[in-house]
């Protein structure tokens, strides 16, 4: 598929292709369950997190592929690697047609276990793949040496090269033109990297993940996920290139990684999330670990019970922010952020419930998405422009915010202008010291 619009694994790193892994295998194994704010005692996957039981609903099934491929004569036992399918390996030819034929027999596949595989030393050039359940059996996705843990596991040192600089270069074109139009070779919309939609008791561990056009790492109406020592860049201009990019999603844990996410967040945490923890992570450069923005074009949002602690953050525009847009409903509660290290950060400590991405396109509404339960505590280390920034809405107020020891001091190297910390509409508490004085949060019962 010459041109522009591939993506390359290998040992990885051929040319320009995108890899979209959108995965529904609800026949991989038990749900794993935990609540991130009261865990006590051990657990042999999230350390000393032992979960108490999950909500027993289950997230909605993956609707079937309209074009599964012929499946290819029988795999090495219930080993089905790309090569026995026709896929060259050569870096050139489109290999998408062995790779989808190859992941339906193993799907098929009636083995307790089956192995999908992609060996290390050669390099696929492929187009955008849906992997799509419900399988026979449980799937190991053994893509140089991602094996399976349980249920549906990525493991391994291998690298998915995104290839997104073709797409990042051609933002604007793509931007001014319809849907449905092709410039250079390239889709209108650009794809993410990886994919799991509908997907429960997910591993992904070890990989690393470079270059997306857009989204890295995205999990959509997943459960029970844990994300892993995994390695995600984009060059600090990349467009829109959210690190992990979370939404409808529950029960996950993301630790023990390292985001470069460029011009975007780090971590992103959209509607209908709950029970995310996030801890041990390196974020810079990017936009830094986000809850929203929640509630655009007057619509609902959920998000509850995440914590974020451990956390470094360096040279990203904020720390942790919480953005809402005007005219949304629902609400945001229960948020923890807990011992997050800032250097040269702009704004560490965000919430803004007035969030709109077209400067002076956005008007005034009435409604707004609830903020409460909203603690901070231990965030310390240097900013340039503002330590704490809480703009909440006239109508819906944030109430209880904790602020607790927070030490943040002004960088000496910042030539920007600096600000006060900034407060409206917020009512909450200080406990310990703090630097700067913090004296704009309002008292129960108290009136700007």
């Amino acid at each position: 598929m010459g041109g522009g619009g591939g993506l390359s694994l290998r040992g990885f790193v051929a040319t320009q292709l995108l890899l979209v892994l959108l995965v529904a295998c609800s026949c991989c194994g038990a749900t794993r369950n935990w609540l991130p704010h009261e865990s006590s005692t051990s657990n042999k996957r999230h350390g000393k997190h032992s979960p108490p039981p999950s909500p027993k609903t289950k997230p909605p099934p993956m609707p079937s592929p309209s074009d599964h491929p012929p499946v290819a004569p029988e795999g090495s036992g219930s080993t089905f690697s790309v090569l026995d399918y026709g896929a060259k390996g050569d870096g050139s030819t489109d290999d998408t047609k062995a790779f989808k034929a190859a992941w339906s027999a193993a799907c098929e596949a009636a083995s307790a276990s089956s192995k999908f595989v992609v060996p290390s030393n050669s390099e696929f050039l492929v187009g955008p793949i849906s992997f799509s359940g419900p399988c026979k059996s449980t799937i190991v996705f053994q893509w140089l040496e991602f094996r399976l843990l349980e249920g549906f596991t990525i493991q391994g040192q291998g690298t998915i090269e995104g290839k997104g600089s073709v797409w990042w270069s051609s933002q604007s074109l793509l931007s001014s033109n319809p849907i449905g139009t092709v410039l250079s070779g390239l889709p209108h919309t650009k794809p993410t990297a990886v994919r799991f939609y509908g997907s429960s008791d997910v591993t992904v561990t070890g990989i690393t993940i470079q270059n997306s056009p857009q989204f890295h790492l995205k999990f959509d109406n997943c459960r029970a996920v844990e994300v892993s020592g995994v390695g995600i860049s984009s060059p600090g201009d990349s467009p829109n290139t959210d690190g992990i990019h979370l939404q409808n999603s529950v029960d996950v844990s993301i630790h023990d990684t390292d985001l470069s996410c460029g011009s975007d967040d780090c971590i992103s945490i959209q509607t209908g999330c709950s029970n995310i923890l996030i801890q041990n992570i390196n974020c810079g450069p990017g936009h830094g670990i986000s809850i929203g923005g929640l509630g655009k074009a007057n619509g609902q949002a959920s998000v509850s019970n995440v914590t974020v602690r451990n956390a470094n953050m360096v040279g990203t525009m904020t720390g942790v922010r919480i953005k809402t847009w005007q005219g949304g409903s629902g609400y945001v509660k229960s948020i923890r952020f807990s011992k997050i290290k800032v250097s040269q950060v702009k704004t560490p400590i965000v919430i803004n419930q007035f969030y709109c991405d077209q400067l002076g396109k956005c008007k005034n509404q009435t409604s707004a998405v609830a903020l409460s339960d909203i603690t901070y505590d231990g965030i310390a280390g240097t900013y340039t422009v503002q330590p704490v920034y809480l703009a909440c809405s006239d109508s819906m107020p944030c109430q209880n915010i904790h602020l607790d020891d927070i030490q943040l001091q002004l960088d000496e190297q910042s030539t920007a202008r600096a600000y006060d910390p900034f407060c409206w509409q917020v009512y909450g508490d200080l406990q310990g010291p703090t630097q700067p004085p913090i004296d704009c949060l309002l008292q129960t019962g108290k009136t700007n």
